[in-house]
């Protein structure tokens, strides 16, 4: 079947790889300079993030786990959880569903995309397909799990179990978070009277799917960016593609079984990963503790709110930290 300069467009990747294309339309080929270091002699040695055992922070040894926390957090802005009560299975099953669905005939994913950044179920392709002039290599399935009133009879139906599995996934991982949060407050050592505005507040799963690519040299899965929010929970197949910045240098983060690797906010194979985003009430303005401002460190940024990211968003082609540095204060040299 013929695949039509619209169709790579609109359809998606998996679309694109399902009608056996075997080069990729022009409009996901990056620039040189944007494209991955693929070549074996230039490639570094992966990496694995500072760890933090769950289980350790209810042992004698919390305090250095909050010093584990506090320098990942500081120098790396990432960390992977181990030793959590995330149930193996619930995340095998999350990721076995994940696939299914991305397996489904077009015509029963079409039935969620939509281009509307507001919506509470949406299907699509790349980062943001409306702005984008260089389209990804990825296509994702974003659902609303907090507040989940009303929005869980627009979760696809197909696969049969995908609602009971994403809900049930969902639930453990935002249990997770609040554990992980509170002890990043800890760390910062800012109380914990915030927990229960982040108990209340959204929760977002996003099922990214990377489909075998025939040129993976030229194009991304993703491009550099930075995620909305407090902390976002990266559950990984068995693949490795995900790529941190440290510094100045794109590091790769080898696949942990059952680990999350944590995100504090702002190939050949094909890959899946499921990231959970949480954050406070969308309507909540963010802005800094009382705790942590004073003379020797004044606000940085503007109050803000989720409503101005996603105008942002559906505004702008996303560059790398593009938000977070139009919020800074003027007067800032």
């Amino acid at each position: 079947m013929d695949v039509t300069v619209e169709d790579s467009a609109t359809k998606g990747v998996r679309y694109l790889c399902d009608n056996g294309i075997t080069r990729i339309p022009p409009r996901y080929v990056f620039s040189l300079s944007d494209r991955a270091q693929l070549a074996p002699a230039v490639r570094k040695p992966n990496v694995q993030l500072p760890v933090v055992d769950v289980g350790q922070l209810l042992s004698p040894d919390r305090a250095s786990v909050l010093e584990t926390l506090d320098r990942a957090c500081k120098e790396y802005g990432f960390f992977q959880v181990v030793n959590h009560d995330v149930d193996g299975e619930a995340i095998r099953r999350m990721i076995d569903v994940g696939k299914r669905f991305f397996e489904l005939p077009f015509e029963e994913r079409e039935r969620y995309m939509t281009t509307d950044v507001r919506s509470a179920v949406r299907y699509g392709t790349s980062f943001n397909q409306t702005k984008d002039r260089v389209f990804c290599w990825r296509d994702f399935l974003k659902v609303t799990c907090h507040p989940h009133d009303g929005v869980l009879p627009h979760w696809p139906s197909s696969p049969a179990d995908l609602r009971e599995e994403a809900a049930s996934y969902a639930k453990h991982v935002k249990s997770l978070f609040l554990v992980v949060m509170a002890a990043v407050l800890e760390s910062l050592g800012v109380g914990t009277s915030a927990l229960d505005e982040f108990d209340a507040g959204s929760q977002l799963m996003v099922l990214n799917c990377y489909p075998a690519c025939p040129e993976p040299d030229l194009t991304l899965g993703m491009p550099p960016h930075s995620d909305y929010g407090f902390l976002t929970f990266v559950l990984q197949d068995e693949v490795e593609g995900l790529q941190v910045l440290r510094g100045d240098e794109w590091i790769t983060v080898d696949p942990v079984p059952n680990a999350f690797v944590v995100n504090v906010g702002d190939h050949r194979q094909s890959r899946l990963s499921v990231a959970s985003l949480h954050s406070l009430p969308f309507d909540s303005v963010v802005r800094p503790s009382p705790e942590l401002v004073d003379d020797e460190n004044p606000r940085m940024y503007v109050d803000t709110d989720f409503a101005a990211f996603l105008d942002y968003m559906s505004s702008c082609e996303p560059q790398r930290k593009n938000f977070v540095e139009s919020r800074k204060l003027t007067h800032l040299p």
